[in-house]
């Protein structure tokens, strides 16, 4: 009898021994919600970096307007050239980031270019061969802070994150300048004499509106090192308003002796940024804020 009690003892002690470990080893009760606490962190972040790249400008002529009134205006109309002169943009970035969708702040400055040809010809009226050719090569060098707004998707998760975008802005002009360069064939004074003209640089800020307006479409990708996340950006954006001064068409002298006045136009831009941003919130020193989600 005393041996079977014994054996229900041991029996007791190893059940009790065995009860303690299986309940050590259970998860503590806020395991699951500390989870849940930390995914629903990574739901929305604030990111801040900078950005800077190339850009190119193309101009869409609504108006056209000439100090010079000849009898075929085939002959002396303007010839816009298309995202051929680079520019150059920097970037401050500022990114909420919510469940895969992002509203980012980035102002801007931003250096564009375009260019455009006049072609003049005089023939005299009595004398065929007499005839005087020229040529107006024109380039204008714009500079603007811009104040980009954009809505951002994220196309997948994960460290690489290829996403869309769309949004405005509004630029303010901070200067211009405008170059022009004449060359020409002179058959009216005795023979046959080709020239070229010292161009003619001047300061345009004038001949252009203060501020003018657009919208943004466009595509990047997100790549996720750590804590650093590297940006690649296209932007396109499509102007609304007009960029040229309707006052100031005729008050440069300068510009006017050399038979120019703008136009009045709109200009589209694409633009293609290289950047690093980095987030603004952090669970601890050891988290990485950008994973997963």
């Amino acid at each position: 009898m005393k041996r079977l009690l014994l054996i229900m003892l041991c029996l007791a002690l190893l059940g009790t021994a065995s009860f303690a470990q299986t309940k050590k080893r259970k998860p503590p009760k806020n395991f699951n919600s500390k989870n849940k606490q930390d995914e629903k962190f990574l739901e929305k972040q604030f990111w801040m970096g900078l950005k800077a790249g190339t850009n190119f400008s193309k101009v869409h002529v609504t108006k056209e307007y000439s100090v010079i009134s000849p009898v075929n205006n085939e002959e002396t109309s303007k010839v816009y050239e298309s995202f051929n002169k680079p520019g150059f943009q920097v970037e401050l970035e500022l990114t909420f980031y919510f469940k895969g969708f992002s509203a980012s702040l980035q102002p801007t400055y931003r250096s564009s270019s375009f260019a455009y040809t006049n072609h003049y010809e005089w023939i005299d009226s009595e004398t065929a061969t007499n005839s005087l050719t020229l040529d107006y090569y024109q380039e204008q060098k714009l500079e603007y802070f811009e104040i980009p707004f954009v809505v951002k998707y994220d196309i997948l998760s994960g460290n690489l994150r290829p996403y869309i975008q769309l949004g405005g802005y509004g630029a303010f002009l901070i200067n211009a300048n405008k170059t022009v360069e004449v060359s020409g064939l002179d058959l009216a004074s005795g023979g046959e004499n080709p020239f070229t003209n010292e161009p003619v640089i001047v300061g345009a800020k004038d001949l252009f509106a203060k501020s003018n307006w657009g919208l943004i479409g466009g595509a990047g990708v997100n790549y996720n090192i750590g804590n650093i996340r590297i940006n690649l950006d296209i932007m396109y954006r499509y102007g609304m308003s007009n960029i040229a001064s309707t006052q100031n068409r005729y008050s440069n002298d300068r510009l006017a002796g050399v038979g120019d006045a703008m136009d009045d136009m709109t200009m589209d831009n694409i633009s293609i940024s290289l950047g690093a941003l980095f987030p603004l919130r952090f669970l601890s020193s050891g988290f990485k804020s950008s994973d997963s989600k």
